[in-house]
């Protein structure tokens, strides 16, 4: 149920989207708080994991990382693969349709905030096999 009044949203607050690599949470979506144009959230993802190439058909996606460290992959306009080692206060931008992953390399957590536009093909990681939904405040 979307409550509109969720201006101010903490990870542990929503539902997550659990798999076997890592967590989604998105704070900032159209059926969180009614966000129109752009949906977003907190990954994490533990020491060497990370997710497998893919990518979301018709929407942009800006990458933040918050902290830890990783190796990020966003596929160039003729489908090859740039590769680049990431840590904190990096901003990737991964372009409309773009096939991207990120691997965390490092002993720590990764944090990332990402940001998707328009809202909705993240949605589709729902239909993943090692998909579960994660209640609010769940591990």
């Amino acid at each position: 149920m979307t409550d509109r009044s969720k201006v101010f949203v903490y990870p542990k607050d929503v539902s997550a989207f659990g798999f076997d690599w890592g967590k989604l949470s998105l704070t900032v979506a159209p059926e969180v708080n009614g966000a129109a144009r752009f949906s977003g959230g907190v990954v994490h993802l533990p020491p060497g994991q990370g997710h497998t190439r893919h990518n979301h058909p018709g929407a942009e996606e800006i990458i933040f990382v918050i902290s830890g460290n990783g190796e990020q992959m966003v596929e160039d306009e003729n489908g090859n693969p740039v590769v680049a080692k990431v840590g904190p206060g990096c901003t990737i931008y991964v372009p409309e349709s773009r096939f991207h992953s990120t691997l965390n390399t490092g002993d720590q957590p990764m944090q990332l905030f990402v940001v998707y536009s328009p809202a909705g093909p993240e949605l589709a990681l729902r239909d993943l096999p090692d998909f579960r939904l994660l209640p609010a405040g769940g591990k």
